[in-house]
Parts: structure tokens; C-alpha cells; sequence
């Protein structure tokens, strides 16, 4: 991979994440090619499509309106991805599968690994510890067997 490819990729992960937590999701998109995609791989869940994505977007903040990033570290691959490690937090304000917010926040680990095809991003995949995350925000009732 050239310089100049990387750092345009860096610059285009830049915006993605700060997109997010402006909760500015057309620009978000706008960062993907021309079918946007997230795969979150600890519920199965895959999101493809602008409307699909803008969905996702749409409910994870009326969840968690404060969600961000901290600590993001940028791992380049030679060829088409960047693994990114990261603290997710946000605080549990409004509805969340299908119950009221419990006002409780968390925090947990989370790598998301970002797929390019030139310097366009194509899929975002994530994996966060969701029975830790559910922990913090005391939705216990939402883990398998308890």
C-alpha cells in the first residue's frame, strides 16, 4: 500500500468516527462506497444499505445518545483493512430492546475491523463484549440463560 492510500484511509476512518458521535449519519455514509455495511458480529446482526444502516444509527442513539470513542488506536494492514481498537461508552437513555432506559452507563473494549476496496470503505465489522456491556447497563434479563 502506498503512503498516500493509508493516510487517505486514516483520514476517511477520521470522519466515520467523528461522524458518529456528531451523529451527522449522512455523513457517515458517505464514507462508505456505494453499499454501506456493518456487521455486528456478537448479535449476528447485519446491517446493509443506506436505510438499513441509518436505521442502526437511529436506534443505538435513542439507546445511548452520548455513544463515542476513546483510546481509538488504528492498526493498517498491507492491503484492504484497518483493525481499530477502541473504548466504547455511552449511557443507557432511552428505549433498548424494547425496555426503558435504565440511565446506567458503560464502557467496553471493542475492535471494529474496516474493509477498503481502494480508498473506499466498503464493511465494518465489530466486536464488542455485549454481556459485559449489558452488565453495566443492568440488562442482565437480555443474557442467555439467566
Amino acid at each position: 500500500m502506498t503512503d498516500r492510500l493509508r493516510e487517505r484511509r486514516l483520514a476517511l476512518l477520521d470522519e466515520h468516527f467523528a461522524s458518529e458521535v456528531e451523529q451527522a449519519f449522512d455523513r457517515t455514509l458517505a464514507t462508505f462506497a456505494d453499499t454501506p455495511r456493518y456487521e455486528i458480529i456478537p448479535t449476528g446482526q447485519v446491517h446493509e444499505g443506506a436505510e438499513e444502516v441509518l436505521a442502526y444509527h437511529r436506534a443505538q442513539r435513542t439507546a445511548f445518545p452520548d455513544q463515542r470513542h476513546e483510546n481509538v488506536r488504528f492498526h493498517v494492514s498491507d492491503r484492504d483493512s484497518i483493525v481499530a481498537e477502541f473504548d466504547l461508552l455511552g449511557t443507557n437513555l432511552g428505549e433498548f430492546a424494547g425496555s426503558p432506559a435504565t440511565g446506567k452507563a458503560f464502557r467496553v473494549p471493542t475492535i471494529a475491523v474496516f474493509f477498503f476496496d481502494g480508498e473506499l470503505l466498503v464493511n465494518e465489522r465489530v466486536y464488542l463484549d455485549t454481556a459485559s456491556m449489558l452488565r453495566q447497563i443492568d440488562r442482565m434479563d437480555l443474557l442467555p440463560g439467566v
